[in-house]
Formats: C-alpha cells, sequence, structure tokens
C-alpha cells in the first residue's frame, strides 16, 4: 500500500518547499495567487493550481500528489481534481476505489485517508483498466463538470493535474476553471523542456500566471557508491526560467522506493 501518497507523511524537501514558495510569492508576483475576482460556483475554494507540462511521462500526477500532500502536512485543506480523463492516475496513487458519494444535488469527491479530496472519471468506472474513448467536447464537459457539480467544501487549495498536450481538456480548465497558477513539470532533457514550452505559451495566450517549475526524475543516487548520476545528462530547465521568467522551484530525484509504492 503507497503509504507514502496515502497518509500525511513528511513530504521530499523540495515539495515543502514549493509550498513556501506559493506562499510567499516572488516581488512582482504577489497578485498571482490572491484568487481570481471570480469563484463560479465554489466560493469556497482559496487556490486553484493547475500542474501541467504538455509533455506525457514527466510526472505530473506524482508532483500534484505530493503537492496536496504538502498542504495537508502544514494543516491545509486539500483537494485534488484529475483533468486527465482517458489516462487517470490519481485514485491508484492514493488507493481509492469507492464511488463519490452523492449530497444533494451534487456528489461529494472521495476522500483520501490523509483528507485529500479527489475526483477522477476512473472513480465512476466499474472497471478502472477500461478506456475513456470521447471526443474532445465530451472531456471538456465533464472536466467542468468535475468542477461545478460537485460540492468541494471549503478548501484552501485545489490541484488540478493536466493531461499531456495543449488541446481539449488543459483549454477547458483554463478557459472555465479560474485557476490562480500554473506549474510547469519537466525532466532534464532538452526534448522534454521543448515540448513543455509549449504549455508555458499556452498559459501566455489564455491569461493564466506561471508560478513555478519542478524538474522531476533529475538525477539518481547510486544505490552502491552514492554518487549522482544524471540520467539525462546535463540540465536545460534553465530556459525556462531565462524564457519565460518562471521561477525553478525545486529538483526531483529519481526515487526507486516511490515507484513501488506507488504501484503496491
Amino acid at each position: 500500500m503507497p503509504e507514502m501518497l496515502r497518509t500525511p507523511a513528511e513530504p521530499p524537501a523540495g515539495v515543502r518547499g514549493i509550498m513556501d514558495a506559493m506562499h510567499r510569492s516572488p516581488e512582482g508576483r504577489a497578485e498571482v495567487l490572491t484568487g481570481r475576482q471570480y469563484r463560479m460556483a465554489n466560493e469556497h475554494i482559496g487556490r486553484i493550481i493547475a500542474v501541467g507540462s504538455g509533455k506525457g511521462g514527466v510526472g505530473k500526477s506524482t508532483v500534484t500528489s505530493m503537492l496536496a500532500l504538502a498542504a495537508a502536512k502544514q494543516g491545509l485543506k486539500a483537494g485534488i481534481l484529475d483533468a486527465d480523463i482517458t489516462g487517470p492516475s490519481i485514485p491508484k496513487l492514493f488507493g481509492l476505489e469507492h464511488l463519490p458519494q452523492p449530497t444533494g444535488e451534487k456528489l461529494e469527491p472521495a476522500v483520501s485517508t490523509a483528507g485529500i479530496r479527489v475526483m477522477s472519471i476512473n472513480l465512476l468506472l466499474d472497471d478502472p483498466a477500461k478506456p475513456v474513448v470521447w471526443r474532445g467536447p465530451m472531456v471538456g464537459s465533464v472536466i467542468t463538470q468535475f468542477y461545478t457539480d460537485l460540492d468541494w467544501g471549503k478548501l484552501d487549495y485545489l490541484f488540478i493535474d493536466l493531461p499531456p498536450g495543449t488541446s481539449d481538456a488543459p483549454l477547458s480548465v483554463m478557459q472555465s476553471i479560474p485557476v490562480d497558477g500554473f506549474v510547469l513539470v519537466t525532466s532534464p532533457q532538452e526534448l522534454s523542456v521543448l515540448v513543455v514550452e509549449k504549455a508555458a505559451a499556452m498559459t501566455k495566450m489564455l491569461d493564466v500566471p506561471l508560478i513555478g517549475v519542478v524538474e522531476n526524475m533529475a538525477w539518481l543516487k547510486c544505490p552502491d557508491c552514492g554518487k549522482r548520476i544524471d540520467l539525462f545528462g546535463g540540465s536545460h530547465t534553465g530556459r525556462l526560467e531565462s524564457s519565460w521568467g518562471v521561477p525553478l522551484w525545486t529538483t526531483l530525484p529519481v526515487e526507486p522506493s516511490l515507484t513501488a509504492l506507488a504501484d503496491a
């Protein structure tokens, strides 16, 4: 059972730093996390943070989960909206299988043992391996309903786990949900950064503030000698800082024990 993700255990130091950065907000960016002027159907949600990349396989769901756990560790109320309709990972990471429960006219999200409220399409399927074969408009409609038609309750943070790409699902999130800030997730290699820049450009087009970059899978510690191994060679993530003016919040290593727990 992946206890690291299912209980509010101490998050990695890099993720704790991210939460501190979200509260401090660099000079000139104080307005980023103060909230938009509207909250649509969820006025009790404090801040909405989208976690995305444009690139697949860089660990967006893992980073989203660790952010929510870091918030819970600080005594904040957190939720995760899994916007990856065709490839959801969040329920598996938190060990959630039960259906969201109805509360009046709305559904109540599932709640993890750490107290994190979660909504994902996989919680509505009778078989988690069943594919969701929908066209873009249907995907966008469901994501919007996950936000408007659920009783999220009072949350300090709602984290949105975005799928790869810059089309229907991310577009629906940024156009129909009042996102306060966007966290980019990348791996070190230039190929990843190239694709992540597309997501950065999309946020600028839609006037969604970029608030930080997380470089995931940056290195591996040799289990025998303790030497750091840069699996992808030198990092190219600095280009996101210089080109887009977004700070690098942390670099996270490949952690085999976390992989084993997530697969348990």
